[in-house]
């Protein structure tokens, strides 16, 4: 009888796992999507962001313009066609999301390690700082520091890389904690390995199933702050279109010209709600595999 239950149990769990796997699938398309439009989409387009075309602005979606083309989501008060501008803006949203995840998830994830593993007053000190930053809410920590460095790419990435290793470096500490309490981390020390190999072999590794699923959750996070800040002002240049910037443009025209930021509005809901929810799946799909 109970070796039936355990049977029954271990299969729903499998075909939970499946079904959570085919949902991942899924999720991925639309952000394959989008990655292919941010990576060839500006090399096919012959579009310049910064062009204006008067006689043109303000038209709804679906208008053919004077060179025959078709405004598929419409134009903007300056007559540009808000799909090239959503496209081009694409590539700026991934290009600060990864660079933000690899910069600040990188530096979170060391300090973490080396925290977690020396303990000590390189801990405590590693933590305090860490449980400082976590006072202040992280979108006014940003407003802060990007008000201070100015609008560009490289500063709205330093900027959001400053308020987010603190995750990575407490999920990676608490990992390594557990971690180094391990037989096979004693059996290194007993070999006469160094720490630095210890912490790179043996510890790094069971932590990256951790961090895979905090990446994906900081993704979209990052997303969302980097937009936030180009809304107000403090994120990419306006020569360079965000999907922030773009609904920032089109506040003013919501009732006259919805379609200029409800469209990137749009797009920017669907990749950041993709990629929580392939972030949930993976964290349920490991939680499985460990029970």
């Amino acid at each position: 009888m109970i070796e039936n239950t355990m049977e029954n149990t271990k299969t729903v769990q499998i075909s939970k796992k499946n079904k959570d796997k085919l949902k991942i699938k899924l999720a991925s398309i639309p952000i394959i999507i989008f990655i292919l439009a941010g990576i060839f989409g500006p090399l096919l387009l012959d579009f310049d962001p910064t062009e204006t075309f008067i006689d043109e602005r303000l038209l709804p979606p679906g208008s053919t313009l004077k060179d025959g083309t078709v405004a598929w989501l419409g134009t903007d008060q300056l007559g540009r066609n808000v799909l090239f501008q959503i496209i081009y803006g694409t590539r700026i949203s991934l290009l600060v999301s990864l660079a933000t995840v690899v910069l600040g998830g990188g530096v979170g994830v060391l300090l973490g390690l080396i925290s977690g593993y020396f303990g000590g007053k390189i801990d405590s000190i590693i933590m305090r700082i860490a449980d400082v930053q976590l006072a202040f809410p992280a979108i006014l920590l940003a407003i802060l520091i990007a008000g201070v460095l100015g609008p560009s790419i490289t500063n709205v990435i330093i900027t959001l890389s400053i308020t987010r290793w603190v995750t990575f470096a407490r999920v990676a500490r608490s990992t390594t904690l557990s971690t180094k309490k391990k037989s096979f981390v004693d059996a290194a020390k007993v070999q006469g390995a160094s720490h630095f190999k210890i912490i790179f072999k043996y510890i790094l590794p069971m932590c990256m199933s951790s961090i895979m699923v905090i990446v994906t959750v900081q993704l979209g996070l990052v997303i969302i702050s980097e937009a936030s800040l180009s809304f107000l002002g403090l994120g990419v240049p306006s020569s360079q279109p965000s999907w922030g910037y773009l609904i920032s443009l089109g506040r003013d025209y919501i009732n006259s010209a919805w379609w200029i930021a409800t469209m990137p509005g749009i797009a920017l809901s669907i990749l950041v709600v993709c990629v929580g929810f392939i972030g949930d799946k993976l964290r349920d799909i490991l939680d499985t595999s460990t029970n």
